[in-house]
This record gives C-alpha cells, structure tokens and sequence, in this order.
C-alpha cells in the first residue's frame, strides 16, 4: 500500500488521543478500535467477552504492524479491559486500568449494546425487556458517568484557554438507533432503550458542557450486509409481526426499497461518523443525534 494513498496517514485528529470503546468485541466497535489506532489513537477497548477482545486485539494489531512497515511512524496502540457494563465496579475498574496505562481519556465511544428479543408486544418476555434496559441505559449511564467523572476531574487544574474549542476538548459519542426515531415493530425493548439514550444524551450534554465535555449520539440503521443484517430479516421475518413478510428476503427488500438512497449502509460509514463527533471538526457540536440510515427517517429527527 502506498503512503499517499492512505487517508489514515494524513489523519492526525486523534493521533496520541485516549479513546475508550466499549462493545470493542462486536462487529462496530472492532471496526471503531481499528479506526483510531491506525490513526495514532490510543485505544482502550473493553468488552465482557474476553474471545471477541482477543480477536480485536489481534486484527488492531496486526493492521499498526502494517501501519509500521508502509509508513515512518506507528503511533497507534491498543489494549483489552474486560468490562461488564451491568457491572459498576466491573466498569470502575476497567476505566480505572484504563486511566492508568494511558492517562484521563479524551474520547468515549459509549457502544456496547443488547438487541434483545425480536417479538410483538404481547408477547414479549419481561425479563428480556429488563436485561435491555440493564445493558443499554444503565449500563451506557454507568459508563458515561464513570469516563465523565475522570474528564471533569481533569479540567478543574487546567488554566482557562482564549481558544474557546479548546475548552471542551473531551468528546462522548453514545450508540443509539433508528428505532429509537421509528419504534421499530417487534422491538419494543431496544426501540425504547433507544430512545432512553438520545435522552440521556441531550440532558447530560447540558450538565456536562460546564466541564469541557462535549456529548452527542449516532444512530444508525439498515447496515450491512453481514450475518447480523442477514440474521434480523430472519427473526422479523419469523416474528409474526403483520408489519413483516415470513419471507426474510422479502423483509430486506422491503427495507431497502424504503430507504431514499436504495442502498445498505457501511459499519465504515457509522465508524465515520462516530469519528466526525468525536473529533474537534464537530467542536461547536453537542446535545445532536446524527443519523446514519440512508435518508430513512427523514423529518423524525
């Protein structure tokens, strides 16, 4: 691969950044490790699957190693924290270790989630609901809070800069949906936990603005393909919603013929996006859910 035809070399908005990722064993957040530590980032990546944070690890690794060979300098690491999201000393512990090997992070990708069961409401299992809401609202709650708390601390000795974007140097990005903005049928549990986040997301960009912390949301939809893409037509399909065809083929087709753009999204396109509000190129940016679904939603959000 040749330096100038690399976009990732020329990158330096998070070159020696400490971006924490949480989800980092799942299909997105692999993506978004790999991401930043190419781009000189420093990258915690914590998941509670210790196989997947392996994987992670390993792909992140082998990718700066290349990085290493094609170019004068690779800046970008990246370690494993096992971390329960459910779990508030598993997440204190975990941001903790964080901290320590790579300092007051400066980013936040709040990714890790539970799609749960995909059933109409009347037979949707309370348990299931309650296990979303535990992974998906308290559990990205307890993560913000957690990673913010080690951001605030950090501004309260730092001297005021006439440069106003510098004064909120710390980013929060947290994962929600389109079924947040749609409520999606059959997925009454995440749509609602969706929507708890963008929620969460505007009411603690304003109580943390004070503290030079920047929080916004992405809400993705209709991304693929993949087993995962694949695998949702198949349970929509076989969910007895009158909103879905029993055929999966059908189901997808019909997704995709809703969306203006007539196309699937790229997990590259949401990770980009995740980039874009981390970055300082959204420095006058908080409070916003942006929308990554081909146009879907238009006049929802």
């Amino acid at each position: 691969m040749s330096n100038v035809s690399d976009p990732s070399l020329c990158d330096q908005r998070f070159r020696n950044k400490h971006v924490i990722i949480t989800g980092a064993g799942g299909n997105f957040g692999r993506e978004g490790c790999l991401y930043f530590a190419i781009r000189g980032a420093r990258v915690a990546a914590f998941d509670n699957n210790a196989d997947a944070l392996e994987e992670t690890l390993t792909i992140v690794n082998e990718q700066i190693s290349r990085k290493g060979e094609d170019s004068t300098k690779a800046d970008g690491q990246i370690l494993s924290f096992m971390c329960d999201v459910t779990k508030p000393a598993s997440v204190e512990a975990a941001v903790d270790d964080a901290v320590k090997s790579f300092g007051t992070p400066s980013l936040l990708w709040n990714n890790a989630g539970y799609q749960g069961q995909i059933k109409p409401t009347l037979e949707y299992s309370i348990d299931d609901f309650a296990t979303v809401m535990s992974v998906n609202v308290i559990g990205m709650f307890t993560v913000l809070q957690s990673v913010a708390k080690r951001m605030a601390a950090s501004t309260t000795d730092t001297p005021k800069s006439t440069d106003n974007s510098a004064e909120h140097k710390f980013s929060i990005v947290n994962t929600s949906s389109v079924a947040a903005l749609r409520g999606t049928p059959a997925m009454v549990a995440y749509s609602s936990s969706k929507a708890a986040v963008i929620a969460m997301t505007v009411s603690s960009a304003k109580d943390l603005a004070p503290h030079g912390i920047r929080v916004n949301c992405i809400s993705p939809a209709l991304i693929g393909p993949g087993f995962m893409w694949t695998r949702q037509n198949e349970l929509h399909a076989s969910s007895g919603s009158p909103y879905f065809s029993s055929d999966p083929e059908t189901v997808a087709s019909g997704k995709i013929n809703s969306v203006p753009m007539k196309r699937l999204g790229s997990i590259e396109e949401v990770v980009k996006s995740v980039a874009f509000l981390l970055s300082d190129d959204s420095s006058y940016t908080t409070a916003f859910n942006l929308v990554v679904d081909g146009g879907l939603s238009g006049g929802l959000h």
